[in-house]
């Protein structure tokens, strides 16, 4: 028997699918891009097709991630204008140089970058505690720092606030997932949503303090728990593929006793 063909979405397809992601109606999206709706109904039905020029502004409008806008402008009969080059690669050289910098200058606290379904792509030395005592089948290339965070065999099991640290991390994964087309991130999702924690509640919900101003990370290091928060940054206006995918996760300390156990 010969291979089955699989078929490849038309522009229409995509843009119909980008919109409906977006929960945009044809007419708001005609406005935007400064067209008629019966013309965004008549490329989402293949009776048109659109411009190079025409693919972009869509894309633009709809906020669709530089690899889609690839796919896109492949599906409309263009060329891919967004390269897709390694972090390593020599044109990236001014982007490891400030990753490096970035990294090295948030210690002694932990750092790290991901790219865009949460593969581990540098860290600094203060974030191997996340790798400490971790199995070593957890640790192959490419290590998923969403996985990492909440297997039971890693910090899934040393996390005190698991139940609410776990449905903040996958309502997280759950809206990229949404936002960005990827169906990596869903099945991560999927994956991380099946883990279980016996003797653990995870329908707790954390009803916030009259001192909260954030739900931290409170992990079980020793005879101390460590605790922190998180913040996330990316790099703007790229037109690298892989650029646009990079994030950089930066962990501070929320108390005077975590900041102590660092330094």
């Amino acid at each position: 028997m010969g291979a089955v063909a699989i078929r490849e979405e038309s522009f229409g397809e995509l843009l119909r699918s980008w919109r409906q992601r977006r929960r945009v109606s044809q007419l708001d999206l005609a406005i935007e891009a400064d067209v008629s709706a019966r013309h965004i109904s008549f490329l989402e039905t293949g009776r048109a097709r659109p411009s190079r020029e025409m693919v972009m502004k869509l894309a633009e409008e709809l906020g669709v991630p530089l690899r889609h806008r690839n796919r896109l402008l492949v599906s409309a009969g263009f060329a891919p204008i967004y390269p897709e080059r390694e972090v390593r690669a020599p044109e990236m050289q001014v982007v490891r140089q400030a990753l490096d910098k970035i990294l090295a200058g948030h210690e002694p606290y932990p750092a790290l970058v991901v790219d865009a379904v949460w593969n581990l792509v540098a860290a600094n030395s203060a974030a191997a505690m996340f790798m400490d005592g971790v199995p070593a089948e957890l640790l192959k290339e490419p290590i998923n720092v969403m996985r990492l965070s909440l297997h039971p065999e890693a910090m899934g099991g040393r996390l005190i606030n698991l139940a609410e640290v776990r449905a903040h991390l996958l309502h997280q994964l759950r809206r990229q997932a949404e936002v960005s087309g990827d169906g990596r991130l869903a099945e991560l999702h999927d994956e991380l949503a099946s883990y279980t924690y016996p003797g653990v509640d995870l329908n707790v919900a954390h009803v916030p303090g009259p001192a909260d101003i954030l739900v931290p990370l409170r992990i079980a290091a020793g005879d101390r728990v460590l605790s922190m928060f998180t913040t996330i940054a990316t790099f703007g206006t790229p037109v690298d593929v892989t650029l646009s995918e990079l994030a950089i996760e930066t962990f501070w300390p929320n108390d005077e006793e975590t900041a102590a156990a660092f330094r």
